[in-house]
């Protein structure tokens, strides 16, 4: 008998790393026109058509109002929408598919309060035929308005399923604590980071969906401290290197070659591989020696064009030399850590000589923002304590953006206030989730959450829709993204700074554990380590630590 080979294709180029999971809607938000059963949606059904109906939900244009529902998948998901259709009718018919990551988002046609089609479409008309199966283009989304279109017609639906597309990865960092409101920000954040780990890293998944390689030094720290090692990280920061030769910049913004550097240093004293970094030497040390030549004589940082730190901060030339200033410091302290387990000798001294040189220059606070002001306390270029009382304790959260919020929180942890921090943690990113987020966004400012409405229901007169309102830049209305890799910052601070868990040498072959209650009762979690993870709870009282065999413990 003859045995039949594998097919092979040979023209593959890659694998998709994501797994595909089917939901069904947990919520109908309301129907408008003639739709009827639309309860049916809301039980689990296969996607496989058949003849039999053994229920469906039917929409019916005969006069007045198109049938229409909006469905609420209950979180934000990343993925895409299947429609199988049930009608026994050989006509095709027109439907409107638009995705929201807010109410109003899903309810609003393309074009008004700044909606938009970019990196991926959230708004477009499919035609579908009968007991078919269906599929829309991927994007980030919770909610989903299909509208019926044309006149005297119908269409029947076995079932409106999201398909969520995901990394199918273990949560192995944790943090809990006595605080519930705590607790979620740490989940939330961890799973806006998961979210944006696709085949690449993305910023974000309805807008942004490209490697932003400077955003996601937070979302970077967040991936080491909760999934451990994830060749996604590796992965996009070849990707970025490889088209962006040395004397250009990084997503043609000079401080996000810099952030380049940061996610490097970050990911080799999570996981010790020194083999992977020894592959970015040559890039590395190229790119070291130009940010040296861009300190001047007197210390200062001297980056001619392409001045970035944080979209806030745009126009505020004190708060972008302050930032940029003490970035640059950062990184070439940073460098030279790398160049020394490299054992690239020269390049750690050019490294050192140049940080030392920045330290020579130290930027006026005044009307710097606490974005920027956080870079510079943590540069040690100005004192912590100085920076936080001029600066960062001023009027609570107000002043925080999500991009730089870890950085803003470590100044004050430095500066012997984690206490402080904690408490802003909860009163920013805690107000996300009084308006309704189930993760965190491009953008946010504290005033917003006055007077405002949730974004998960239909926003009542006399309260402002936060969604449609506000943003600003690129990021305006409901071109606004609501998950973002950048905002997942609480969750490397609370496991660095309250938990206490800091690597102090490469792989996590020793770590220095200090829990700080931060006006807490008790704290507990893990964190990933190449050997195992390690668990830590502490009440104030009684310290606990389990760790592998390898690792070495410093208290």
């Amino acid at each position: 008998m003859k045995v039949l080979k594998k097919f092979e294709i040979k023209n593959s180029t890659h694998k998709d790393p994501r797994k595909r999971s089917y939901l069904t809607p947990v919520r109908i938000m309301k129907t408008w026109g003639t739709v009827e059963n639309a309860e049916v949606l809301l039980k689990p059904k296969f996607g496989q058509a058949a003849l039999e109906d053994t229920g469906s939900a039917k929409f019916v244009n005969e006069k007045g109002e198109h049938a229409a529902i909006l469905l609420d998948f209950g979180r934000e998901i990343h993925g895409s929408l299947r429609l199988c259709t049930q009608s026994s009718s050989p006509e095709r018919n027109n439907v409107i598919v638009r995705f929201g990551e807010s109410v109003t988002e899903a309810i609003t046609p393309i074009g008004i309060n700044n909606t938009r089609n970019d990196h991926a479409n959230r708004d477009m008309v499919l035609n579908l035929g009968f007991l078919s199966d269906n599929e829309t283009n991927e994007t980030g989304f919770r909610f989903v308005y299909i509208e019926l279109l044309g006149e005297n017609c119908s269409l029947s639906f076995k079932a409106l399923e999201a398909v969520f597309i995901y990394r199918d990865i273990d949560y192995i960092g944790s943090f809990e604590c006595n605080d519930e409101t705590i607790n979620n920000i740490f989940d939330t954040a961890a799973y806006t980071a998961h979210l944006n780990m696709q085949e690449y890293m993305w910023d974000g998944i309805k807008r942004d969906r490209l490697v932003w390689i400077g955003d996601m030094h937070p979302e970077v720290m967040t991936i080491c401290s909760v999934f451990g090692k994830n060749e996604v990280v590796g992965k996009s920061l070849d990707f970025i290197r490889d088209i962006t030769p040395v004397g250009n910049w990084m997503n043609g913004i000079s401080s996000y070659s810099m952030w380049w550097i940061m996610c490097h240093y970050e990911y080799f004293m999570q996981n010790g591989d020194l083999n992977y970094l020894r592959k970015q030497a040559p890039y590395l040390k190229e790119l070291t020696k130009y940010l040296t030549e861009l300190i001047d004589e007197n210390g200062s940082e001297n980056i001619p064009e392409n001045r970035f730190l944080n979209w806030p901060d745009s126009e505020n030339r004190a708060a972008m030399h302050c930032g940029l200033q003490g970035l640059l410091k950062i990184t070439l302290d940073k460098c030279a850590l790398m160049f020394e387990a490299l054992g690239e000798n020269e390049a750690k001294e050019n490294a050192l000589k140049g940080a030392e040189k920045l330290k020579k220059h130290q930027p006026d606070l005044q009307g710097v923002s606490k974005a920027a002001a956080g870079l510079i306390a943590m540069s040690g270029i100005v004192d912590p304590k100085e920076v936080e009382e001029k600066v960062i304790s001023l009027d609570g959260a107000r002043g925080y953006t999500t991009f730089y919020s870890f950085y803003t929180l470590c100044a004050k942890a430095l500066a012997g206030n984690t206490e402080g921090a904690v408490n802003d943690i909860r009163d920013y990113y805690g107000a996300m989730l009084d308006l309704g987020a189930t993760t965190f966004w491009e953008d946010f400012d504290i005033k917003w959450a006055e007077n405002a409405g949730r974004i998960d229901e239909f926003v009542p007169e006399g309260k402002v829709d936060v969604h449609a309102t506000y943003g600003g830049y690129c990021y305006k209305q409901l071109r606004h993204s609501l998950c973002h890799g950048w905002s997942s910052g609480p969750v490397p601070f609370l496991l660095r700074y309250v938990l206490g868990v800091e690597i102090l040498e490469p792989g996590c072959k020793k770590l220095s554990i200090k829990p700080n209650l931060s006006g807490l009762k008790w704290v507990r979690g893990t964190y990933p380590t190449p050997y195992g993870k390690v668990e830590v709870y502490y009440d104030g009282e009684y310290l606990v630590i389990n760790a592998p065999d390898e690792i070495e413990i410093v208290k």
